[in-house]
């Protein structure tokens, strides 16, 4: 059930009613009617803009529309007040009936209160991490990670069909550095002192296991080879290996992917690449022409050319982009146009990449080549995640002895756990810096944010615990609770729970539509907010105490309550992939 929703259809109701009596004029637009909380609590439950956006296109003065639609809406009988505000608002004040069917929805939607068919099963892939293969992921990686997977597990909840997907970076330069890298763990595993790692290597112990298992494979046999040999079958083996790894670290963080694609077949058998770029130029969108040098370009590495250039300043990009190299092979970026055309081909009508702060300017050139193929009928969002600053106890966090330059994701999830790492990492919008103290996410305090949502959850289950000696029939999941006398929930504090459970279901659908899951971290803190203080009334006021030893129809009122407010937890927490725990230990 959304409430918003729900309104919102009251309200054009009222509107159509106006159009019948002739003090409306028929064919008005009303996409711009909207239902939302207002900004001061204390003008009503919810307000309208309707008359505000109908004003111009009716010809009438928005407080004169409003006046009309308030008499319609007071005869509605869920209403029990409205006001005309400012020039044209509609503040509406409701009955607590109303606010009892919330409760009433989650009790009887359980865990799927709040799911929406927003997304109409429209093909969507979410690529995220997409890190280079060479190593293991580290806490950088981890919030591209952790929000990709939460926005993924978002819209899927929206109604979307959702593809998780990982883009392998194998066929650069970099897994050839990877691949002497591992070759000369290799060297060390049949006993050769290799010395201190070379410079431009990849340092770090996460290779010796790559090494010792071509040693096992292959005995001395490569030694004897040519680079040019030895090099594509350690490469292959590398990157097998350090895929296994980084799979592993995502498993330890919950997450998956449905799709791992690889570079290298764009180019293997069928040239996918090439076919895309002769697929641009059939359209007119190749051309051979010269680039004007990059600013702040080192001018002794700069080659004046004719090169292979996309028209991508035909799609909003500042300046057209280079497909080939001088030696022939093909830039990055062709590779990632070609990738881009498979999924198109694949049948996706919604592309969502997310990036790291490091690849802001490719935003550009991409959405220029998604619009290109697509023939702007595929729409790309580009999510950044900015960087990660990591501490503990206010110090900072450099580096890891098991990659020898950086802290990785595991070195994080394995100290602190999966559940602190993904909340925290949702408990800012994605493009502002973080800072991560390792310390604090473990405290049991307000002060930290996962554990006072998650101490919610476990609270309210604690109440079911109690109440059995009470009233042995005020089990959880019983018909006592589930059938209780709602109305019996008059207190101003627990009506205002339920509006808070009530914007659940609005909340999702916005946050799904601006790809923002750091909108239900901040929901779900704020939720959690709202039942603390109530029990902390209840500990001030008995009368407000969830258990009454002498009132039973009350209690399980209250218990229906609790139910539904432990409900929406733990349905907004398995959104974002954290656990909604029973008891904090």
């Amino acid at each position: 059930m959304n409430v918003y929703a729900s309104v919102r259809e009251m309200v054009l109701a009222g509107l159509s009613a106006m159009q019948t009596a002739g003090e409306l004029p028929a064919g008005l637009d009303m996409s711009n009617v909207e239902v939302s909380p207002p900004r001061d609590a204390s003008h009503g439950d919810l307000a309208s803009n309707a008359a505000m956006v109908l004003a111009k296109a009716a010809g009438q003065k928005p407080r004169d529309i409003a006046d009309k639609l308030a008499v319609h809406l007071r005869a509605r009988p869920e209403i029990a007040r409205v006001e005309v505000a400012g020039p044209g608002f509609l503040n509406l004040t409701f009955h607590p009936g109303f606010w009892h069917e919330i409760v009433r929805a989650v009790l009887a939607a359980g865990l799927e209160f709040g799911r929406s068919d927003l997304g109409a099963n429209a093909p969507t892939n979410v690529e995220y991490v997409s890190a280079n293969p060479t190593g293991p992921m580290h806490v950088g990686h981890c919030r591209g990670a952790v929000f990709g997977d939460a926005l993924a597990n978002l819209l899927a909840f929206a109604g979307y069909k959702v593809t998780r997907e990982y883009y392998i970076n194998d066929a650069g330069a970099q897994v050839d550095v990877l691949a002497r890298s591992a070759f000369l763990r290799y060297r060390e595993a049949l006993g050769e002192d290799i010395g201190e790692i070379p410079a431009g290597l990849y340092p770090g112990d996460y290779l010796k296991p790559v090494g010792e298992a071509l040693a096992k494979a292959h005995g001395k046999a490569l030694l004897a080879q040519p680079e040019t040999q030895w090099l594509p079958l350690v490469r292959q083996a590398a990157i097998d290996a350090m895929l296994v790894q980084i799979k592993q670290d995502l498993a330890a963080l919950q997450i998956r992917h449905d799709v791992f694609f690889s570079e290298q077949s764009l180019t293997r058998g069928k040239d996918a690449v090439k076919a895309t770029i002769d697929e641009l130029a059939s359209r007119g969108l190749i051309f051979e022409g010269r680039l004007e040098k990059p600013k702040g370009h080192d001018d002794e590495e700069w080659e004046d050319r004719e090169q292979t250039l996309f028209k991508s300043t035909l799609f909003g990009d500042d300046v057209d982009r280079a497909l080939m190299k001088s030696d022939g092979s093909y830039t990055y970026f062709a590779a990632d146009i070609a990738y881009h055309n498979d999924k198109l081909k694949r049948g996706f009508t919604h592309l969502i990449n997310v990036f790291g702060a490091d690849h802001v300017g490719y935003i550009t050139r991409m959405k220029a080549a998604v619009a290109a193929l697509s023939e702007n009928k595929v729409d790309l969002d580009i999510k950044v995640c900015q960087l990660v600053k990591l501490f503990r106890n206010g110090e900072p966090v450099r580096m890891s002895k098991r990659a020898g330059t950086f802290v990785t994701l595991r070195d994080v999830v394995d100290e602190v756990g999966s559940d602190p790492v993904r909340f925290m990492m949702l408990y800012r919008k994605n493009d502002a810096a973080l800072d991560f103290d390792l310390a604090k996410v473990l405290e049991q305090s307000k002060d930290n944010p996962v554990f006072y949502v998650q101490y919610a959850h476990a609270r309210a289950h604690s109440v079911f615990r109690n109440v059995k000696d009470v009233f042995p029939s005020l089990v959880e999941g019983s018909t006592a609770v589930f059938a209780a006398d709602l109305s019996r929930l008059t207190d101003a504090a627990e009506i205002d729970l339920i509006r808070k459970l009530a914007g659940f279901p609005p909340m999702l659908e916005g946050a799904a539509r601006v790809h923002e899951p750091h909108r239900l971290a901040f929901y779900l803190h704020d939720l959690a907010a709202t039942f603390h203080s109530l029990w902390t009334r209840g500990n001030e006021s008995p009368q407000l105490r969830f258990i009454q030893a002498d009132d039973e129809g009350l209690t399980a009122a209250r218990l229906a309550l609790i139910t539904a407010t432990r409900t929406v937890l733990a349905t907004g927490l398995r959104v974002l992939g954290v656990h909604a725990p029973d008891e904090m230990r």
